[in-house]
């Protein structure tokens, strides 16, 4: 069962404007949301180990910024 997209569409689209692109096709949209939402999905998990390690239940910046690293 896949998961539902967390992110837009248009935020997609407004990434790739900014980066240069002057017209953008719905299906980059579409693998762009799906690279990025793999990325996010992966560098969480790393910031909920990092959180559980320090014995916290709380997600700080500052595990997201472990995490980003390495």
């Amino acid at each position: 069962m896949a998961k539902e997209p967390v992110l837009s569409l248009l935020g997609m689209e407004k990434l790739l404007k900014r980066a240069g692109a002057h017209r953008v096709s719905a299906s980059a949209q579409e693998e762009m949301r799906d690279a990025l939402e793999e990325h996010a999905d992966a560098l969480c998990r790393k910031a909920v180990q990092y959180s559980l390690h320090a014995r916290r239940r709380t997600v700080t910046a500052e595990d997201v910024r472990l995490a980003a690293k390495g």
